[in-house]
């Protein structure tokens, strides 16, 4: 039962766990970026907000090559490639003290850290069918927030600004997670390419057939636009102004990045079973309402900043609520991704999504870290309330674009759908 509700194999299973380490040490780090480029190294706010802008950026170069190397020689050695990458980028990140040190180093670890997305999400859907892949993504996403929680309680114990050796452990820390990725996941038997619910068989290829697909593109603006309001801002607008405008300690923002991974922990089963009964589309327009709450309590926590406990409790909400959203995306966004590509062309889409992803994350800390730390952070919270918006409504809009499957509007069959009935349903 639980094999069939929730994956195939052994591989999935390894798949997951190969994840969860890895979000492990990403914890360790990721949180603690700004902190070590700003503070630990002295370089300031705006060499950290060019750390985060080339570490998202490093996806324009990688991410097309990941995508071909996925659909021609399949997801395992392009994961391999991108562990080694993020490994040699991470460790010398905790070495690096100079900014052109650290924006190379950044590059390698950005660039290696997107080449396994793709790859594991490719990894997830070729373990799992039509009706098991909304369990097998939000089971990924549940370890994966569990191990990047665990990471950052056990990070914001080990920082201090005063003490650049104890960052340098962290990102070694990570640099071995990576490796444990490679090689818990990366030696894993992938099945072959299952049926999908799109099939054309030739016709374009690569990011031609991407572009012409209306749905997958207005998918690509969604994505957007929730990774540049969401992730854009979780690791380091929201981080900056905790610190920096709040005045959060580092053990603060990781509890309340803790705080974060367990309501996801908490809530992630429980939200399958409600998206299972839902549309897609109303589960990502409920995300953006959610996420008006976190944006509130961040208002509310600029307000009372000179209350510890008050502005304490401000700060962990904006993540708990954040977490609550999440949890909602996580069985939702991935499948209707797996759901629009052809089987053919799966490693392309999961790459074009993830190089979305990647952009949204660049752009987001450029403009996060620039509001907060010009000190206009009203206008911070304003932007990022007015782009929440945006996503409900886009969501709602995109709803027309999508078949009643692919929309959840209707159980989806394990089955091969033809392109002549799928288009007479649209």
């Amino acid at each position: 039962m639980n094999q069939q509700k929730y994956g195939t194999g052994g591989a999935l299973r390894r798949v997951q766990v190969g994840n969860a380490l890895s979000a492990f040490g990403s914890g360790f780090t990721m949180p603690y970026m700004f902190v070590y480029v700003d503070q630990v190294r002295g370089l300031g706010s705006l060499a950290a907000g060019l750390v985060f802008t080339v570490f998202a950026l490093a996806a324009l170069v990688v991410l097309p090559f990941a995508g071909r190397g996925i659909d021609r020689y399949g997801p395992r050695p392009v994961l391999l490639a991108g562990c080694a990458l993020a490994a040699t980028g991470a460790f010398s990140f905790g070495h690096a003290t100079t900014t052109t040190g650290l924006l190379i180093s950044s590059f390698l670890f950005g660039g290696g850290i997107t080449t396994t997305q793709p790859a594991l999400a490719t990894m997830v859907v070729r373990c799992s069918g039509a009706r098991t892949r909304s369990h097998a993504f939000a089971l990924q996403f549940t370890l994966t927030n569990l191990g990047m929680g665990l990471g950052a309680l056990v990070g914001g114990q080990i920082v201090d600004a005063a003490d650049p050796a104890s960052l340098t452990r962290l990102f070694t820390i990570e640099a071995l997670s990576l490796l444990g990725l490679a090689a818990v996941t990366g030696t894993a038997r992938i099945p072959q390419a299952a049926p999908t619910l799109v099939e054309v068989p030739g016709g374009p290829s690569g990011l031609r057939a991407l572009a012409a697909d209306k749905a997958m593109v207005r998918l690509c603006l969604l994505a957007g636009l929730i990774f540049f309001t969401c992730y854009g801002q979780f690791e380091s607008g929201v981080a900056a102004f905790a610190t920096d405008t709040v005045k959060t300690a580092p053990a603060t923002l990781g509890l309340a990045i803790g705080a974060n991974a367990l309501t996801i922990v908490v809530l992630q089963m429980f939200m399958v079973r409600v998206t299972a009964r839902r549309r897609r589309t109303t589960a990502m327009a409920a995300t953006g309402v959610i996420w008006l709450g976190a944006w509130g309590a961040a208002l509310l926590a600029g307000l009372v900043r000179g209350e510890a406990l008050a502005a304490t409790i401000a700060v962990v909400s904006i993540y708990v609520l954040f977490g609550a959203g999440e949890s909602l995306l996580a069985p939702t966004l991935g499948p209707i991704v797996a759901d629009l590509a052809p089987a053919r062309l799966l490693g392309t889409y999961n790459s074009a999504f993830a190089l979305v992803k990647q952009l949204a994350i660049a752009v987001g800390p450029a403009v996060g870290v620039l509001l907060v730390g010009s000190g206009t952070w009203p206008l911070y919270l304003a932007a990022m309330t007015c782009c929440t918006l945006l996503v409900i409504a886009v969501a709602l809009r995109l709803r027309r674009h999508l078949t009643p499957a692919q929309d959840n509007a209707e159980r989806p069959e394990p089955v091969l759908v033809p392109v002549r009935e799928l288009q007479t349903a649209a």
